[in-house]
């Protein structure tokens, strides 16, 4: 029996509540469960240095903080350095984000995520990638609406979800006390129609079978489905 009573398959309460800031051209309250993510997209009429200046392509890019009270224990924020896990999730959501869009329809451009925990427990950076769709999703439908793109940059959507297995049982959208005592970790980000960008899989003690792999996979894309039928 899971901590909450849900089913082995069974999301989170999962809510999305747009436009939830004045100035971002998109914004997103994402919550799952308790875990609450303060998501914003805006963009930049220019590049990244490091690409050439006639590059066929746009760009987007990701920052993920935690806030201090977002955890138990205060973190601390991270203002000159950051740390090893903020820079892989930043990076996670850059690849999940930049996986679907065609960049060639926003040349000359950055798109840009930040996404904020407001409230951690379990899944935040799942739940920030779904956030971060969601939020690009409504700023490009202003920037198509105000003639500042020409076409909708979009392939298809995406969607993410934590799951392992806990007690010897495949679990999707772990809490944090689910997580922690997980035997194998797994964040999963998967398209619409099912085609994988990231399916970061991890054995915390014993490995674990093929067959249990495709379990996870399985379970994760019953819920994607959802969650993007959500949006």
């Amino acid at each position: 029996m899971r901590i909450d009573n849900r089913k082995n398959d069974e999301l989170r309460p999962i809510k999305f509540t747009h436009n939830f800031t004045k100035h971002a051209l998109g914004s997103v309250l994402v919550e799952f469960g308790n875990t609450k993510v303060l998501v914003c997209a805006n963009f930049e009429d220019t590049i990244p240095k490091w690409m050439e200046k006639d590059s066929p392509e746009g760009w987007l890019s990701a920052e993920y903080s935690l806030l201090p009270s977002s955890t138990e224990t205060r973190c601390q924020r991270e203002r000159t350095k950051i740390s090893g896990r903020t820079q892989e999730i930043q990076r996670l959501i850059g690849r999940s984000l930049r996986a679907c869009l065609d960049l060639t329809k926003i040349k000359g451009k950055t798109f840009i995520i930040d996404a904020d925990v407001i409230q951690a427990d379990g899944g935040t950076r799942t739940a920030s990638i779904c956030g971060a769709y969601v939020a690009i999703k409504d700023m490009i439908e202003k920037l198509l609406k105000e003639g500042l793109i020409n076409e909708n940059p979009i392939i298809e959507p995406i969607g993410a979800i934590s799951a392992g297995i806990v007690n010897d049982e495949v679990m999707v959208d772990l809490c944090y006390q689910e997580d922690s005592n997980a035997q194998v970790d797994s964040n999963i980000v998967l398209t619409s129609s099912g085609k994988i960008i990231e399916f970061q899989t991890t054995a915390e003690g014993l490995p674990f079978e093929k067959s249990q792999l495709d379990e996870i996979y399985d379970i994760a894309k019953k819920s994607i489905d959802k969650i993007i039928k959500m949006y």
